[in-house]
């Protein structure tokens, strides 16, 4: 059975809670103290957009929750993707000062002089990934023998309609041809996790609530204001409780109910143990993912009629055209005609934004030392 601790916050109260909703998971259980803890940030879209990406507290939170715990070896791993910048998004979404301000490094997997990809042969068989890059499956030497704390946010997206723990970690173990996985990205999901649990000492989540995205994620959503915290050792169900929440139903969702089918965690909601404050089973908040532009057109080529095109289209350099496209849309199109106006209204009436406008790292945390 897996476990979810589920817990209410405010911004008052946030980084003491983020430590509470860690304990309450059972951190200290998960993780080896022996071994160096990555911090896989989740960087849907380098610009702000609340609820697209990890927040400054949920960040801060971890660390100094970690810290209580008895994990000091920490350092935080960055991916980029063909459409994000990672450097650009932890300036904007105010990560990199929290790492500065606890020493904890920062590390990218995409820059030679930090980690090497090297060929790994999973022991569990694989359901795609071996058939996606028939020329081996290549991660970072750096996560082996580590431990990794995923910072997800709750939002629901396009092509998996909602994102969490399990997609967190696509990024991260894979590199820039990542987008081959997109017309088998379920399977891919479970793949990835059951290559985690050979990888990693430990696997842990803290999941970011306090604003959730509704609709076409992970970037051009609706900001709604949740104050939730969730936290577990258990990818699957974590992510099955988001759905939930959310107004889904988690076995649904492909990637959780292979990954449930293959035992690599819990994905039936009736078989979760709830820990915390939070009735689960009455939460409903009636998200609906839907699509945007770039949805409608990514999905005639991953999906519908299109997709005898997909080698084409993005194993070859035309794949820059989409991703060409893809920015001018998200940065140049959506977000200044769109998103701006959101972000900044999310900012002035936001309890949430409202923090994140004059964040800065160590002023409320020390009654976590």
């Amino acid at each position: 059975m897996g476990k979810v601790a589920v817990i209410k916050t405010t911004p008052q109260t946030v980084l003491q809670d983020v430590a509470a909703v860690m304990e309450l998971a059972g951190v200290r259980d998960t993780l080896d103290t022996a071994a160096t803890t990555i911090l896989k940030n989740n960087l849907s879209w380098h610009l702000m957009y609340p609820s697209a990406n990890t927040t400054p507290w949920q960040l801060e939170g971890t660390i100094l929750g970690l810290h209580k715990a008895g994990f000091k070896d920490l350092v935080c791993v960055e991916n980029e993707t063909v459409v994000t910048s990672a450097e650009t998004g932890e300036i904007l979404n105010k990560q990199r000062p929290i790492c500065e301000h606890y020493s904890v490094p920062v590390k990218y997997n995409f820059k030679p002089s930090d980690m090497k990809w090297q060929r790994y042969e999973p022991k569990a068989k694989m359901i795609v990934l071996d058939e996606i890059f028939p020329k081996g499956i290549y991660i970072p030497d750096y996560f082996l023998g580590k431990n990794i704390v995923h910072l997800p946010t709750v939002k629901c997206h396009i092509y998996t309609n909602i994102t969490g723990a399990m997609k967190n970690a696509l990024g991260g173990l894979l590199d820039n041809k990542r987008h081959y996985c997109h017309s088998k990205i379920n399977e891919s999901l479970v793949d990835l996790l059951a290559i985690q649990k050979e990888i990693h000492k430990g696997i842990f989540v803290v999941t970011d609530g306090t604003t959730a995205g509704n609709g076409a994620g992970p970037r051009t959503m609706v900001p709604v204001t949740k104050n939730v915290l969730l936290a577990s050792d258990d990818c699957v169900a974590i992510d099955a409780v988001c759905a939930k929440m959310m107004g889904f139903e988690p076995m649904d969702h492909k990637f959780i109910r292979l990954a449930h089918e293959r035992g690599l965690g819990t994905g039936r909601f009736s078989e979760i143990e709830i820990l915390g404050d939070i009735d689960v089973e009455n939460q409903n908040w009636g998200f609906v993912t839907g699509d945007n532009v770039a949805s409608s057109v990514g999905k005639l080529f991953w999906f519908g009629p299109m997709r005898w095109l997909q080698k084409l289209m993005f194993h070859t350099p035309l794949v820059y055209s989409f991703i060409f496209a893809s920015a001018i849309y998200h940065d140049k199109i959506w977000y200044p005609l769109k998103g701006k106006k959101i972000a900044n209204n999310w900012l002035k009436t936001s309890p949430w934004g409202q923090l994140f406008a004059d964040y800065r790292p160590g002023r409320p945390s020390q009654s976590l030392r």
